[in-house]
């Protein structure tokens, strides 16, 4: 059967882990539409279970093979160290555990978190496959509400999952409690495009092409239209940074990749 997911059969309701003082806010971006809070997380879950099986290829598909050097970049940045221990938060189907395992071995643990149980199981399957049977650990849970230890981890990384929790600051705010001091603070995602001739190509090739895109290949415009305007939705660099200092990470900034299309924001624990 291969590892077992942790918490795959003790969840419970959907949301559950986002219930509690966050729910007192009024309406939460979906998207372009506000939907209640406590609705978001079933939302997205719902979202990444149907473009599962077929989530790497169309991020393929999406960004002409671009995200995979993103992701090295990412990796890069990270230089994970033999022994640490490793969060990735959102890790869906394991493309960053993947290149951790890759760059140092099985030297020190990788725990992937992520909301939706069908990524889980394609990324275990995916490490099943390549061969990889040690030293990654796969953990259900809300990037808000981590199910991980205080202090416990060397860094913390989330690739393209910001933008889909509830609250932003609320998982900034966990990934700095979840990191030692000394730890590291590592986000890749999609972020506003610095040149103005590039931003309207990227506009036009995002809602005109890409759900389209998902509805050839994986049979779901809606999610990808979803996905396009999340995109849209999320805070400009600038403002992350403000909001990664707010949470308590000190030594917030970023780096620009492909003009603006994706950051990498980076911080610590101090």
């Amino acid at each position: 059967m291969g590892p077992r997911v942790r918490g795959e059969t003790d969840w419970g309701k959907s949301g559950a882990m986002t219930a509690g003082k966050h729910d007192t806010e009024d309406t939460a971006d979906f998207g372009f539409r506000r939907v209640h809070p406590a609705a978001k997380p079933g939302l997205v879950r719902d979202v990444f279970e149907s473009v599962a099986a077929r989530y790497d290829l169309m991020n393929d598909l999406m960004s002409g093979g671009i995200h995979r050097l993103w992701k090295q970049e990412f990796i890069d940045r990270l230089a994970p160290r033999a022994g640490e221990t490793i969060l990735d938060v959102a890790g869906g189907t394991g493309d960053i555990a993947a290149g951790i395992v890759a760059r140092r071995g099985i030297e020190g643990s990788v725990i992937v978190c992520d909301l939706t149980q069908a990524m889980l199981e394609a990324g275990r399957d995916r490490m099943i496959d390549g061969g990889v049977l040690h030293g990654i650990e796969w953990v259900r849970g809300d990037a808000e509400h981590l199910p991980i230890k205080s202090s416990s981890v060397d860094a913390y990384t989330i690739a393209f999952g910001l933008r889909n929790v509830t609250h932003i600051d609320a998982a900034l705010a966990e990934a700095r409690r979840v990191l030692k001091p000394g730890g590291r603070f590592f986000c890749l995602e999609f972020s506003r495009v610095d040149q103005k001739i590039l931003a309207r190509l990227y506009d036009l090739f995002s809602f005109q092409v890409l759900p389209r895109l998902g509805q050839l290949v994986a049979g779901d415009r809606d999610s990808y239209q979803y996905l396009v305007e999340s995109i849209r939705r999320f805070p400009p660099q600038d403002e992350l940074v403000r909001r990664m200092a707010e949470a308590g990470l000190e030594r917030p900034r970023f780096r620009n990749l492909s003009g603006g299309i994706a950051a990498i924001h980076s911080a610590w624990r101090l």
